[in-house]
């Protein structure tokens, strides 16, 4: 990263935004919703069992991805960290399918909620269809995460009786912010950035509507 990248205060905003809402927090972020603030997704559970759920999404959807693009890295498989192009995206795409489907399996086996099992099927589904677009064209990751969180929250908000328009109004209003600070930095196009929307909303519907 270099100083002229963060040369203006916007750009310095824009770069911030897209660390705090990584692709790779987003299903963190919103699994984290599930069992902390959800009413009764999770309300069997004991404050502990919250925990150890929540640390195994940390793990298997953030750190271990992240840990893998950093050993990809340093042993020169790819030449930058922020995977600036779709040759360098392949192998941490693998990697992250890998552990997001064994998320979202294990979702299954430990009795998670069916919105969480839903959701983590949808997060996976996400980056499948990321990687056969990345054959083609770069995608922006950013906006396959937010898509999905969007639709999660849109359905949601229809078939939860407990749900609120907040979290859907909230979760909006950050896609636009993700989706315009992708735009300043130009790492994407405008192509790239709906693509990416579309792709992440997609794989949410299917997952919503997947027969368990």
């Amino acid at each position: 990263m270099t100083a002229k990248e963060f040369s203006s205060p916007l750009r310095l905003l824009a770069h911030l935004v897209s660390y705090i809402f990584h692709p790779l927090f987003i299903s963190t972020y919103v699994m984290g919703y599930l069992i902390f603030i959800h009413p009764y997704a999770f309300i069997d559970d004991t404050h502990k069992a919250h925990v150890l759920r929540f640390f195994n999404i940390v793990l298997c959807n953030a750190l271990f991805p992240a840990f893998s693009v950093f050993l990809l890295w340093r042993l020169k498989f790819i030449n930058s960290i922020m995977l600036r192009t779709v040759k360098e995206r392949i192998l941490p795409y693998i990697i992250a399918m890998v552990f997001y489907w064994w998320t979202w399996r294990l979702s299954i086996y430990l009795g998670y909620a069916a919105f969480a099992v839903h959701f983590l099927l949808g997060s996976f589904l996400a980056i499948c269809g990321a990687f056969f677009c990345n054959i083609y064209f770069k995608i922006s990751m950013h906006m396959v995460a937010m898509g999905g969180a969007v639709m999660f929250f849109f359905q949601m908000s229809f078939n939860d009786a407990y749900s609120s328009g907040l979290y859907l109004s909230l979760v909006l209003l950050i896609a636009g912010l993700v989706g315009t600070a992708r735009l300043i930095i130009s790492d994407h196009t405008r192509f790239q950035i709906w693509s990416g929307l579309f792709i992440g909303v997609l794989s949410q519907y299917i997952a919503w509507h997947w027969p368990f």
